[in-house]
């Protein structure tokens, strides 16, 4: 005869005390029970690990000890205040909020709080994800991006240098031939002579400006600077765009086609969609080369309270085997490209609400929308 075992209630409280055991200790995250003075009772192995305390140095004490001001001050009252009107804040809910280790030092955390009975008795039961790794890692995907963007910038810079020395050449060289020409006029000496040399400096100023205004431009385009949204016009933006574009690609016999007859405003940062703009604008060219008669197109309505862009080329159109996996990163039609332009494009405006996205033009070839928040203007509101 097999030996005895006993009490099956003895098995299953010892079972029940071994599982539990093992879930304190081996989950992950940290579980923390209090009681209803916030004094801890139970502090897991993970708990231990994120906070740099043993167990036997916190069981006893307020749970406050493991928060930073201004939580340590405020979580007491909390407490009592939950007791006393059952209104929960966190209980049930959970929240971002931040720990204090032992060294000090205060980490990033997610707090979620069940409530339980033990014969009658509330029991807090806090269970606590740290949130250092995750938020270093979103930082980390936030430079790389910026890195991305820069990249993308400088590449459009690289572009723009070929053409560069051309277009400022001809500002300058008008300078120069205005110049030469005023002086010889000025050493004739008569009233005559002296008004057509006063016209002739008025237009080398003009050039002057305008030389001024590509390196303005192209200084603009290149800073990287911190992201600053303003209220700016649509058309002027696009068509500041377009004027940069030229710069950096060469157009030839592509007709350019403004159907901007709505002018609303936009709350944008204007270097970031003018950089999305500008590589759209880029796409649409490269798409066209080969073309006879290539046709740009770019478009701008108002939809609720949204404004949307669109850029239209007449090529051939997206290979089907692109056009799902258009959007990720290094994905390109280009020999030579890097696919990394129309991933930014989208993170730029996905981070103004809006939505980047391409289809078939009616007429062939891809048309790539996107979309920005209209700008509430007082014009909007009827006057009550």
């Amino acid at each position: 005869m097999p030996t005895s075992l006993p009490p099956s209630s003895l098995v299953t409280l010892r079972e029940q005390e071994a599982w539990l055991r093992c879930i304190l200790e081996t989950v992950p995250d940290a579980i923390i029970v209090i009681d209803r003075k916030a004094t801890i009772q139970s502090f897991s192995a993970a708990a231990e690990r994120q906070f740099g305390y043993r167990a036997d140095e916190v069981i006893g004490r307020n749970v406050s000890m493991l928060m930073p001001s201004p939580y340590r001050e405020e979580h007491d009252d909390y407490v009592d205040h939950y007791q006393k009107t059952n209104e929960r804040r966190i209980i049930g809910i959970g929240r971002e909020v931040f720990g204090q280790r032992k060294d000090g030092s205060i980490f990033p955390m997610y707090l979620a709080v069940g409530e339980g009975k033990l014969e009658g008795v509330s029991l807090y039961v806090g269970i606590i994800h740290d949130l250092t790794e995750q938020q270093a890692t979103e930082r980390r995907l936030r430079e790389l991006q910026d890195e991305l963007l820069q990249v993308s910038r400088m590449s459009g810079m690289g572009q723009m240098a070929s053409s560069l020395a051309h277009e400022l050449n001809q500002p300058l060289t008008a300078v120069s031939t205005l110049m030469q020409a005023a002086r010889r006029m000025l050493e004739q000496g008569d009233a005559s002579a002296i008004a057509r040399a006063r016209d002739a400096v008025e237009r080398a100023s003009q050039q002057v400006l305008r030389a001024g205004e590509i390196i303005r431009r192209l200084r603009e385009f290149a800073s990287r600077g911190d992201t600053e949204k303003t209220v700016l016009r649509v058309d002027t933006m696009i068509n500041e765009a377009i004027a940069l574009a030229r710069i950096s690609n060469k157009f030839g016999t592509t007709k350019v086609q403004l159907q901007l007859a709505d002018t609303p405003t936009v709350v944008v940062d204007k270097i970031q969609i003018q950089q999305v703009i500008l590589n759209l604008l880029r796409n649409g060219l490269e798409a066209m080369e080969n073309m006879a008669k290539p046709v740009l197109t770019v478009s701008a309505n108002v939809v609720n309270d949204m404004v949307e862009i669109a850029v239209a080329d007449v090529g051939p159109g997206i290979a089907p085997e692109v056009k799902e996996r258009l959007f990720q990163p290094f994905v390109t039609t280009k020999q030579h490209g890097m696919g990394v332009g129309l991933a930014i494009c989208r993170t730029i405006i996905e981070s103004h609400s809006g939505r980047l996205y391409a289809v078939e033009g009616p007429n062939g070839g891809t048309v790539f929308r996107f979309t920005l928040a209209r700008a509430i203007e007082e014009t909007d509101h009827d006057d009550a």
